[in-house]
């Protein structure tokens, strides 16, 4: 039986993204999530990273990212 992939995007009222990558072994949550990352504004928008419970338990990854809002051209 295979494990279910999953990733919960939530758009918070300051704008902020923020996602929950859920079944994911090893590194795969960070791959999965990169043209996500991307998408977003790379690194450079990232406010804050956190590994979930589940990142913790045996066979299984998960990770919570949030990215703030607006403008990634520099106009701000």
């Amino acid at each position: 039986m295979s494990t279910k992939k999953s990733i919960e995007i939530t758009i918070n009222a300051k704008g902020e993204v923020v996602y929950e990558m859920k079944g994911m072994k090893g590194t795969d949550c960070f791959k999965e999530a990169e043209f996500l990352q991307q998408a977003l504004g790379g690194d450079a928008a990232i406010v804050d990273q956190q590994k979930t419970s589940e990142f913790y338990e045996q066979g299984s990854e998960g990770n919570v990212s949030t990215w703030s809002g607006g403008d990634r051209s520099g106009d701000e």
